[in-house]
């Protein structure tokens, strides 16, 4: 019981990172038991959860450019993901807000899910792509055009720039490319080339993550419970609204009368008037 708690408690104190963590690790807890194939050893994913090149099932399941980046093949896929996003999301926060993390990080995997039906349906070919990779890849690459020249210190080999780091995952990705997984290498650099532009565009004063920031406070008003007002029972005196009601109709023909003389004076002169209208203006001046 004091492990769940401590989760629980993690879960609420820890940024957008530690949360983002948090879903990858449940919803693959989750795809364990409903979609693992224990007889073949591994997944078969709904084709209304995962992201298929197929052009057919993405049309009846548009959410799977969100979805299928919270999915994952395995657990070393998963383990690795992680990894990075941890380190990844470290580093961003170094220079950006919570809010624009998140919003890259969608933005990212959607821009790479869209990469990668749009080149499988041009070369015709059919495939499966889940993991989030692609928005990772899109929180690393901007972080390391924004600060190239950061020092960051690696197990093994030391002090090295984050531009460095960038440029040797981005070159294993272009190697990897044509040999195996072509769609998963094909998302991580669209991801890399989608951080790139997320900063560019933002130097130049046009921050594209607050879109996902408008769309989660657009939900969060609706999902919000609003308070209701008390009900209050009020007794009216009918006698008391009867006279209120012929006081209020009666000032409303005095103001109507006054109005009218004003006009006459402001057209024809205080002379115009007749002597009743005077005596009534008189009257209501004191």
């Amino acid at each position: 019981m004091n492990i769940i708690e401590d989760i629980k408690s993690q879960y609420r104190t820890g940024g957008i990172v530690q949360k983002l963590i948090f879903w990858n690790i449940g919803l693959y807890l989750l795809s364990l038991i409903f979609f693992y194939n224990f007889s073949f050893g591994n997944f078969n994913f709904p084709s209304w959860l995962a992201l298929y090149s197929n052009f057919d099932d993405f049309i009846f399941s548009p959410w799977t450019l969100f979805s299928y980046m919270f999915l994952h093949a395995g657990f070393l896929h998963l383990l690795f993901n992680m990894m990075v996003l941890h380190f990844s999301g470290r580093l961003f926060e170094t220079y950006f807000t919570q809010k624009q993390l998140f919003g890259l990080y969608i933005l990212g995997g959607i821009f790479s899910g869209i990469a990668f039906l749009v080149s499988f349906l041009l070369i015709g070919k059919t495939s499966v792509l889940v993991g989030a990779s692609g928005a990772i890849m899109a929180l690393l690459i901007a972080t390391a055009t924004y600060a190239p020249f950061m020092q960051i210190r690696l197990m093994l080999i030391g002090v090295v720039k984050l531009w460095q780091v960038a440029f040797v995952i981005v070159l294993l990705d272009l190697i990897q490319l044509p040999l195996d997984n072509s769609g998963g290498h094909l998302a991580h650099l669209a991801g890399a080339l989608f951080g790139f532009l997320y900063i560019k565009m933002l130097n130049s004063g046009t921050d594209v993550s607050k879109i996902i920031s408008s769309i989660q406070e657009f939900i969060e008003n609706i999902l919000k419970p609003k308070k209701k007002t008390p009900f209050k029972k009020v007794h009216k005196n009918k006698a008391n609204s009867s006279s209120t009601s012929f006081t209020k109709k009666e000032k409303s023909m005095d103001q109507k009368k006054i109005d009218d003389i004003l006009d006459r004076i402001s057209q024809s002169g205080y002379d115009s008037l007749t002597k009743e209208e005077k005596e009534f203006l008189f009257k209501v001046g004191k």
